[in-house]
């Protein structure tokens, strides 16, 4: 069963390879996205190699609906984004796929029923498919090289239309170990000045209150992990050890 988060119905307009289609589906359910809609695919259906390349996203191949015709894959939608990177003779709204996301989350919120199409691999939509939408989504390619495979182009829309849901952190720090404590750190600290200070490091005498006040501060830019500090002290230690051995 198709997941009960309201979200825009993918349509994918006569692709031409399974591969594609199974590419697609994994970039949908990389998203949470799992409304396939297929529109006339040129191998056929069911299709084996699309089952291959979904890879753990099968389920959306198996609920997909199949349509003859443009028409009939979008009829129950009230708006419907086109995504092109052309060009057309068509006056239409034209949305980046953050605006456009952000645009449908809106729409389905107040209770209408979205769609996005998608055209074929090699050729893209066909003006005729692109009339029947409200909109376009077009994405800020290289115009010298401006073909999106197929299920990039789901890709990038789906992407946008979870970080609309989930915001995306500019920067994180995944640490496996817990942060070290401000005691921690300073002991650290500590430990290498006194260290230093044996190695006769602080030098000249005049400028070591300086030279220490630099090794604190260094200290306490680091973001140091617990396991960093344990590590450090041990450093330190052996390199003590292979001195005195010597």
């Amino acid at each position: 069963m198709p997941s009960p988060d309201p979200q825009p119905a993918f349509v994918l307009i006569r692709p031409q390879m399974g591969e594609n289609i199974g590419a697609a589906a994994r970039a949908m359910w990389n998203f949470g996205l799992d409304r396939m809609r297929i529109v006339d695919p040129r191998d056929g259906w069911p299709n084996q190699k699309a089952v291959v390349m979904a890879s753990g996203a099968g389920r959306l191949l198996d609920e997909a609906q199949l349509f003859d015709d443009t028409a009939g894959a979008i009829g129950d939608c009230d708006f419907v984004y086109a995504t092109t990177a052309r060009p057309r003779d068509l006056t239409k709204p034209v949305f980046t796929p953050e605006a456009a996301m952000k645009d449908a989350r809106a729409r389905i919120a107040a209770g209408g029923k979205v769609a996005v199409m998608f055209g074929p691999e090699r050729s893209g939509m066909e003006n005729d498919d692109i009339a029947r939408a409200n909109a376009i989504i077009s994405v800020p390619v290289n115009p010298e090289f401006a073909s999106l495979n197929l299920a990039q182009c789901v890709l990038l829309t789906g992407y946008e239309w979870r970080r609309e849901a989930v915001p995306a952190v500019d920067m994180t720090v995944a640490a496996v170990a817990a942060w070290a404590e401000q005691i921690e750190v300073e002991k650290l600290g500590a430990h290498f000045e006194e260290r230093l200070d044996e190695a006769g490091f602080f030098f000249p005498e005049h400028k070591a209150a300086n030279m220490k006040l630099n090794l604190r501060n260094l200290w306490s830019r680091m973001p140091l992990t617990r396991a960093d500090v344990q590590m450090l002290h041990g450093i330190l230690r052996q390199m003590v050890r292979w001195k005195d051995q010597g």
